[in-house]
């Protein structure tokens, strides 16, 4: 029976979290809106639709809601170019493609955005299929996400393993039914990641690939 892996994209396998705080923070900023960067940091991992809710609550104008969408996406967009991979990604994810597993990306990314984060990652040989935000209903937390990405290679969630680095992609995960490993490159901490439901945390994708033998993706 086939087995999978599911990568979360941003932080996990690309370096772009402190990137993208930055571009949604400027973004906050032109609308008038004073956002910490420790509250939209920890909020990275939502698709943007549901990053603004939680960040300017209901009552915010929602009329701004695709405009501040739009700016993000277009002060991220100046970094397309040069989007950095973190160390071994491309090398974890052509490792397990050869040890049999369906390597499956779930992100929010599409579009220019996602043919960027695959250019640095420079592993599409390794790469089964993509799960966008987009085609589904409800971005993570909710499972629909990791249920779609299954669903794209045929893999039932007891044969699957999420890496993420977010307590959304351990929640979509969990609520899912596969197993979940963190790693920290994201910035969010081990215990964070622990009480969302990483059964290991790895500090990044180096790192799970050194460890492969005896973590849950064995």
């Amino acid at each position: 029976m086939e087995r999978a892996a599911v990568f979360d994209v941003d932080g996990t396998l690309v370096d772009t979290n402190h990137l993208h705080v930055t571009s949604w923070w400027e973004a906050f900023r032109q609308a008038g809106h004073r956002i910490p960067m420790h509250a939209i940091h920890r909020a990275v991992g939502l698709a943007s639709s549901d990053l603004v809710v939680h960040l300017l609550g209901d009552d915010r104008d929602t009329d701004l809601d695709e405009e501040l969408s739009s700016a993000h996406k277009a002060l991220y967009g100046q970094y397309f170019d040069r989007l950095p991979a973190l160390p071994e990604a491309g090398s974890l994810l052509r490792r397990l493609h050869r040890d049999g597993r369906q390597v499956v990306l779930a992100t929010s990314a599409g579009g220019a955005e996602l043919s960027a984060l695959r250019r640095a990652i420079d592993a599409d040989d390794a790469i089964t299929a993509t799960a966008s935000a987009d085609d589904v209903a409800e971005g993570k937390p909710a499972p629909e996400p990791i249920e779609h990405a299954l669903e794209l290679v045929g893999v039932p969630a007891e044969r699957a393993v999420l890496v993420g680095d977010s307590v959304w992609d351990m929640r979509a995960g969990s609520r899912a039914g596969v197993r979940c490993v963190g790693v920290l490159c994201g910035g969010i901490p081990r215990t964070d990641l622990l009480e969302a439901g990483a059964e290991a945390v790895y500090d990044d994708p180096a790192h799970l690939l050194a460890s492969l033998p005896d973590s849950p993706l064995a």
